[in-house]
């Protein structure tokens, strides 16, 4: 039976060579790429140098526009910041729930002076010594331990009977009068400065009105009308009532005034025209004579 089938599959072959693959599903999908080998990436033996002209990192220092123009520095002109201007990567400035300041992080406490001569004596040591009084007096330092001080000096002097001689020839103290006598103060009985000050102001105000009232009677209080300026004022005041008179004709026609508004202005112009043609025979008059009072 082996021998039958392996006759059988090697006539199969044979007829699969002669009329060409077998047809299956499976020639119908494109075989996938075969994917290059990855290359290493490319080391260089020199020492890496900063890139010609560039822009990177210059502002706010002393190469304000570009580095490295001729292209023949070594190193980085300038050194990169950290995270000076691209920041930090994305996530650092996310904050971590366990880092916090916690209790003396950034201070310490006041060590007792036991620990610090345990720890740290030299810190007791007094870094500049003080000169001593009796060396500055020359008396060459304090004592030594060993010296003996002077003993038995006696004085002949009797203090009592000293003090009291002096006592007795000291001259006596003379009573000062601490009351002041206004007196004799240099301007006792004086007008004071201020008042002095006043008093001018007041004559000078003085004299100011009686001035104003001496030009007053001088000038006369009455002057006549020049005829030029009688007829230039009498042509205003028809122009004027003519002007009046246009407005007045425009309301003349209605009988029926029905707002208070039409009411008011004829009124106005009633009264205004009035007033024109009393100022305007006034003026037509020759020898008009004006108040200057008024």
């Amino acid at each position: 039976a082996a021998r039958r089938s392996g006759s059988a599959m090697s006539t199969r072959g044979a007829t699969c060579e002669v009329y060409g693959p077998v047809e299956s599903v499976y020639n119908l999908c494109v075989p996938l790429p075969e994917p290059l080998p990855r290359l290493p990436m490319f080391r260089s033996s020199r020492k890496a140098a900063p890139p010609t002209a560039s822009t990177f990192n210059p502002p706010g220092t002393t190469h304000p526009l570009v580095t490295n123009c001729a292209g023949d520095a070594s190193e980085p002109v300038i050194k990169p910041s950290a995270h000076g201007h691209f920041g930090k990567p994305l996530g650092s400035y996310k904050s971590v729930p366990s880092v916090f300041l916690k209790k003396m992080a950034r201070s310490s406490s006041v060590p007792t002076l036991a620990e610090i001569r345990k720890s740290n004596p030299e810190a007791l040591k007094p870094t500049r010594l003080r000169k001593s009084r009796f060396t500055e007096m020359g008396g060459g330092g304090p004592p030594k331990r060993g010296d003996e001080p002077v003993m038995n000096l006696v004085s002949a002097k009797n203090f009592i009977v000293a003090n009291a001689v002096e006592t007795i020839l000291a001259q006596p103290r003379r009573p000062t009068n601490h009351v002041k006598d206004y007196m004799k103060k240099e301007d006792y009985g004086k007008a004071p400065k201020y008042l002095k000050r006043i008093q001018r102001d007041l004559d000078s105000e003085r004299a100011y009105i009686e001035r104003f009232y001496d030009s007053q009677e001088q000038e006369p209080a009455t002057q006549a009308l020049e005829e030029s300026e009688r007829l230039s004022m009498l042509e205003g005041l028809k122009a004027k009532w003519e002007q009046a008179n246009t407005e007045y004709q425009r309301t003349t026609h209605c009988t029926y005034l029905d707002t208070e508004g039409l009411k008011r202005n004829k009124e106005k112009s009633e009264a205004a025209l009035t007033n024109l043609e009393n100022d305007i025979g006034k003026l037509s008059k020759a020898g008009i004579i004006v108040d200057l009072e008024r």
